[in-house]
């Protein structure tokens, strides 16, 4: 396998900036390899839901569960499922690039936002990429 570089991260949107691109987002599905050693599952999955709101903790579960079922994920755990901060950031690719920001004094330097995020550990036969070693995301939109 060859070796894959880092993507530089050139600046981070405002936060204006970030209200007008989550504009009609639904979620943000991230998949990448799990930094973890076996026997410990394969892909790192996050799903950035569009919502700051607190979700039941008896609903939880179930959203991850209906992710699994629609992805084909078929095996999950280490799961954080929270409010959590997150910034977006501008590499070379197409889209922004979520980032989870949990160090405090990165947090007072970027702008970020409020949302929740499903973060987990898996296994997919649809996420061959992250198995090899690459990293991805794609936006969900609101019909």
């Amino acid at each position: 396998m060859q070796e894959m570089q880092a993507l530089k991260v050139n600046s981070y949107l405002s936060l204006g900036e970030i209200t007008k691109l989550l504009e009609n987002v639904e979620y943000i599905l991230m998949a990448s390899p799990s930094m973890m050693a076996e026997p410990e599952l394969p892909i790192h999955f996050s799903v950035i839901l569009n919502t700051s709101e607190v979700i039941p903790e008896e609903v939880k579960p179930l959203i991850l569960e209906k992710f699994c079922r629609e992805l084909g994920i078929s095996a999950t755990s280490h799961v954080l499922n929270n409010r959590e901060r997150i910034a977006f950031a501008l590499t070379t690719q197409e889209t922004p690039m979520p980032r989870h920001i949990i160090d405090d004094a990165e947090a007072n330097s970027i702008p970020w936002t409020l949302l929740h995020i499903i973060d987990f550990l898996g296994d997919s036969e649809g996420f061959k990429e992250a198995k090899d070693g690459l990293s991805g995301w794609s936006y969900s939109y609101n019909n």
